[in-house]
């Protein structure tokens, strides 16, 4: 067998191999718990796989809904146990847990909201353009200001349009219109408290340096519990001097701490849309001192050191942002506002299938029409269908969501695909001087040059409508490169043995 096909082959494994998971757990998916709730401050968290409430088993999203539909909630000492991988959670509540599930997914392959359903946002500053700096900050201060909210399945990304306008896109999955909107309206505002008295507020004006890199920040001390490993980390900040004022003020009369003399006997308190982020430790040779400097200490946990490490890093990042950025600079405007139902997206998918086999039947019906060999059709199904398992392979190997532009994507490399086997099969039907060998490599010749022009056209629509159509352009691109340089190959060889036979 020659090489092209061999290659075709190692290439379609490895994408079903990229698309499949390798285990295969029952039960559902934890996919957001709200923060501050009782399964929260039990332990329950997000991506955890629920197995079992109070031993009856856990198959599905549908038998979840049902068990806890059967329970009446009337006493705060309402016991409900809820088994997990990690182990059992126990719950005192009046009211059902307050966390969303989801069916464990099938495959590796990512949907946007487009198909899973939720809401889209895209925002601008208003009344200012944003750099690309302002707009960095922007979406770094968003992104902490909504998982306050609880909000973990989130996506904020930075989109450009050809204009040069900077835009910030936010998709929230199982957010209504409502829900979205209100969220990005309100402005947000940083407080550092003692007590409740207010220290210092985010951004520039109280807040003139925030360390981030070299030797005034980093994780140190990492150590090993009977259940996790815990990290610590620390980075500088610099507070103007009339900061560093009040913070000499509030701190000369506090006393020490009696479980820990190091440190005074209050923290300070940081609060994000008037809800408390995060509390730190102040040591006991800050008070009533005016220094402008001052480190920010925490710690970060995890099953194993590299994962403590990670979720450290994190916390650090996420304690920086707030701290360099604060509150909203400017107030926002959303430009677009889009929702879409879980339920319409399953009629797209099923209607996309639906049209999508029909038309690649279609296509090998008019292939034996035209050439009267049933195994040129069938090597154009093939190919097909490889270039589809390609375009998804790919997709889950690099977690790249499939929206409704990155289907029609998908439907245009397979158009594109079938114009270049047509070619191939009409340049190795003509009879004429040339060897089929030499037929083959014209038509090759021709869809490579098509290849490259397809290419330039479609980089525009990488920044067209704000980013939006990019999905569109890069499974395209995918589709089109690995017809080029691997499927029309291997197409090539099927044809010249299928015509020497």
């Amino acid at each position: 067998m020659n090489w092209k096909i061999w290659l075709l082959i190692f290439v379609v494994l490895g994408s079903i191999l990229a698309m499949v998971p390798l285990n295969f757990e029952k039960g559902v998916e934890i996919i957001s718990i709200e923060q501050n709730s009782t399964a929260y401050e039990q332990g329950l968290r997000q991506g955890q796989i629920i197995t079992h409430i109070d031993g009856q088993k856990i198959l599905s999203f549908e038998d979840y809904k049902e068990i806890i539909n059967s329970k009446v909630f009337l006493s705060e000492n309402q016991k409900i146990t809820i088994t997990t991988k990690k182990g059992e959670f126990i719950l005192f509540t009046n009211k059902a847990p307050q966390i969303s599930v989801a069916n464990i997914d099938k495959t590796r392959i990512k949907t946007g909201l487009d198909l899973s359903g939720g809401s889209r946002a895209l925002v601008v500053a208003k009344d200012k353009k944003l750099n690309v700096q302002e707009l960095q900050d922007l979406i770094d201060i968003t992104s902490q200001r909504l998982n306050v909210y609880g909000l973990k399945d989130i996506i904020i990304r930075p989109v450009t349009d050809l204009s040069g306008n900077n835009y910030m896109l936010i998709e929230i999955a199982g957010s209504t219109r409502e829900e979205l909107g209100n969220l990005i309206s309100q402005q947000g505002k940083f407080e550092a408290k003692i007590g409740n008295k207010t220290v210092f507020i985010g951004g520039n004006r109280d807040i003139t340096y925030v360390a981030k890199t070299g030797e005034q920040a980093g994780i140190y001390d990492c150590r090993t519990t009977q259940e996790e490993e815990f990290c610590n980390f620390r980075f500088g900040i610099t507070l103007s001097p009339e900061a560093a004022e009040r913070f000499a003020k509030i701190t000369k009369g506090l006393g020490l701490d009696p479980e820990n003399p190091q440190s005074l006997d209050k923290k300070i308190d940081l609060y994000l849309d008037d809800e408390l982020f995060s509390s730190l430790s102040i040591s006991e040779g800050l008070r009533g001192s005016t220094t402008t400097q001052i480190q920010i200490s925490g710690s970060g946990s995890g099953e194993t050191r590299n994962e403590a490490i990670e979720n450290t890093k994190i916390e650090m990042n996420r304690l920086q942002t707030v701290l360099k950025t604060g509150s909203l600079p400017f107030k926002l405007q959303i430009e677009k506002l889009d929702t879409i139902s879980p339920l319409l997206g399953k009629k797209f998918i099923n209607t996309i299938l639906i049209a999508g086999a029909a038309a690649i039947l279609a296509v090998g019906l008019m292939i034996f029409l035209r050439y009267r060999k049933i195994k040129l059709s069938l090597a154009v199904l093939l190919t097909s269908l490889c270039e589809v398992l390609i375009i998804l392979g790919i997709s889950a190997l690099f977690k790249r969501n499939l929206d409704l532009p990155a289907i029609a994507g998908i439907i245009a490399a397979i158009g594109t695909g079938v114009d270049s086997q047509i070619i191939i099969l009409d340049e190795s039907q003509m009879s004429h001087i040339l060897s089929l060998k030499q037929r083959i490599k014209r038509a090759l010749f021709i869809i490579l040059g098509t290849y490259v022009t397809t290419l330039f056209a479609l980089l525009p629509l990488m920044w067209a409508g704000a980013g939006l159509l990019k999905g569109f352009a890069i499974t395209t691109i995918i589709g089109i490169s690995a017809g080029v340089f691997i499927t029309r190959p291997a197409f090539s060889e099927m044809v010249k043995k299928i015509l020497r036979d």
